[in-house]
């Protein structure tokens, strides 16, 4: 067993490391570009104005949406949601894009996956452990950490499997490089 406070250099660099990757992914490789698409309405700023107009606040929304789960059976209800479209979204605040706070919030979940992929690495292995076998176990909860909880927004909400897939991709390679820098800078 080896103590997380033994572990403290390779969780900060794992954390850094996958920062640096995350972002050569999202600005150099560019298959995220295929995530989002353009709403095709021949005027985006009139549904802006629209929405502008009604005052929509930010927030997750879902049209149409029951009042409770036994309004799901209201003949009104079904009606709306037979006419269509259904939409899941989520509504931002207009202004510049600010990136400081995402940022620093993606620096910090990374620090937390890696702290709990070296938290069962170290339950499970001892000092002196070779590399590929710290691997497997940092690697594996490093995945399910980064990967799994995607998988819901397609499940429930519809979004594009291929957008989760993609997201899935990008856990394989952010939890090998969290695996690789705990494998490599294990205590001895």
């Amino acid at each position: 067993m080896v103590p997380l406070t033994s572990l403290w250099l390779p969780i900060l660099l794992s954390a850094v490391f996958v920062f640096v990757l995350s972002s050569i992914v999202h600005m150099v490789l560019g298959y995220h570009a295929a995530d989002f698409k353009r709403l095709p309405v021949a005027n985006e700023d009139e549904l802006m104005a629209t929405m502008r107009r009604l005052n929509v606040a930010p927030g997750d929304y879902l049209v149409p949406c029951p009042a409770s789960p036994r309004d799901m059976k209201n003949p009104a209800y079904l009606e709306r949601r037979m006419k269509g479209p259904a939409v899941t979204m989520t509504v931002t605040a207009g202004g510049p894009i600010k990136m400081g706070k995402p940022l620093g919030q993606w620096f910090l979940f990374t620090v937390l996956i890696s702290i709990f992929a070296a938290y069962v690495a170290g339950r499970a292995l001892p000092a002196g452990t070779p590399y590929l076998q710290v691997f497997r176990f940092a690697g594996t909860a490093a995945f399910l950490s980064y990967a799994m909880g995607d998988w819901p927004h397609s499940i429930w909400y519809r979004r594009s499997w291929a957008t989760t897939l993609r997201n899935t991709f990008d856990a394989l390679l952010y939890a090998g490089v969290t695996a690789g820098t705990l494998g490599w800078l294990w205590p001895r």
